[in-house]
């Protein structure tokens, strides 16, 4: 089924058979997206909203003089702008990081949702809570760790989410970021982000390859990282493999 990743680890066994039929009848459209593709232009009119089936996406805000700040990462089972529904426009970009399928959701289908089944529709709004939350932690990250403990950081999380999806095999999975990606989700240089890698390479933790990452110490990464992962609200509350 199109959603079985939807709140995959978070609260899925709440919904229904009878909610989980209305949420997968509410896509109207499957279609595959190439990877460096921007899906939504800032401030355009919103009309759906998209659930990641496959691949990485991101938001983004550019700068003046063209300087692109990433202010989240989308992983597949992820609603990517479902918060257009009620602001109707965002104010950020979004685009693909690697090649995607996703499914198309029509907001008026959301809104016959929220009146027809609420429970279904706190669920939702929950969807939208966990990225706040995850935009809190990103503030923290960038405003008060050091260059390694962000991108050490990054990585947790990133394990975490895909794991309960998933999507990691023995600390394992895969990673379409760049080294320039690193650096604008963490605030740093491509230059810097390269640095900061290896030196966790160095010192056993982590190993980026072959758009791959292997995490061989989670412990000691989410150490470096001041990795809590209680604002993910995982089902099970664990961490790591």
């Amino acid at each position: 089924m199109l959603t079985d990743l939807f709140l995959c680890g978070r609260r899925r066994g709440e919904l229904s058979d009878v909610e989980k039929r209305a949420l997968e009848g509410a896509a109207t459209e499957v279609r595959a997206i190439p990877a460096r593709t921007r899906i939504v232009e800032r401030g355009e009119r919103l009309r759906a909203s998209t659930l990641l089936l496959e691949g990485w996406m991101c938001r983004y805000v550019d700068s003046r003089d063209g300087q692109r700040q990433i202010v989240a990462l989308q992983v597949p089972g992820d609603f990517v702008d479902l918060h257009g529904f009620p602001l109707e426009r965002l104010d950020h970009d979004v685009g693909t990081l690697s090649a995607c399928r996703v499914a198309t959701v029509p907001h008026d289908r959301l809104f016959r949702i929220v009146v027809e089944f609420p429970h279904l529709a706190r669920l939702l709004w929950f969807s939208t809570l966990l990225d706040a939350a995850m935009h809190r932690e990103w503030i923290f990250r960038i405003g008060r760790l050091s260059a390694l403990g962000r991108v050490a950081h990054l990585l947790c999380e990133l394990h975490e989410r895909l794991r309960v999806v998933g999507l990691v095999k023995d600390g394992s999975f895969d990673f379409p970021l760049t080294q320039q990606d690193i650096g604008e989700a963490c605030g740093l240089t491509s230059v810097h982000a390269n640095r900061t890698i290896g030196r966790l390479r160095n010192d056993g933790l982590v190993t980026i390859a072959h758009r791959r990452v292997t995490i061989h110490d989670f412990a000691g990464l989410a150490r470096v990282a001041e990795f809590e992962g209680g604002y993910l609200y995982l089902d099970d509350g664990s961490q790591g493999d």
